[in-house]
């Protein structure tokens, strides 16, 4: 039997998808990188290991739909059945949704609805709440409007710095996003 063929979309240093490397025994084989940011760390990470990227700038494209429709053809001819998003920071469009319903997760550091878009973390910590969170859910158009498929709280400490707080939420979503990749993968 064939491994079911993944691409995760990033843009920054890729600790969630060097996450996904380092679990053991996912389903899938991660075939494809794609990412917008020419620089990013996670672009070494997926030289490390073999793994061919698509890299882009929207600029560079008239819309948002040229360049989805350029990664949906990557994303088909390497065969993708599922997207994660790992730090990916757009939007995903028209484009991706309607070729990959209901097969495009992400991950976010806050437990949502609290706190979605960029800087969930900051959000959280300069809010005074409590906890915040990790939360693994499917993408819809909005921006971080999509079911939930797992959620994990995490508190805020009374010690805690920005820093420290992300250090546990990346903790946590380093073993919650291989697991639940896992469990979607093999219903």
């Amino acid at each position: 039997m064939s491994m079911v063929k993944v691409a995760v979309f990033a843009s920054g240093k890729g600790s969630n998808f060097q996450a996904m490397l380092d679990a053991d025994n996912l389903p899938c084989e991660i075939v494809l990188l794609v990412c917008d940011q020419q620089q990013a760390g996670v672009l070494d990470k997926a030289k490390q290991h073999g793994i061919e990227t698509f890299v882009f700038s929207a600029k560079n494209y008239e819309s948002k739909e040229a360049y989805e429709s350029e990664i949906a053809e990557q994303l088909r001819k390497k065969g993708i059945e599922w997207i994660f998003l790992a730090g990916y920071m757009r939007l995903i469009g028209p484009t991706l949704l309607e070729a990959y319903e209901g097969k495009i997760v992400n991950i976010h550091p806050s437990y949502l609805p609290a706190f979605p878009g960029k800087d969930a973390i900051g959000q959280a910590f300069e809010a005074g709440v409590e906890e915040t969170g990790v939360t693994v859910h499917f993408i819809d158009e909005g921006m971080d409007t999509g079911p939930i498929i797992e959620q994990v709280a995490v508190p805020i400490l009374a010690n805690d710095t920005k820093e420290t707080l992300q250090k546990r939420i990346q903790a946590v979503e380093h073993r919650l996003y291989p697991q639940v990749i896992r469990e979607l993968i093999q219903k």
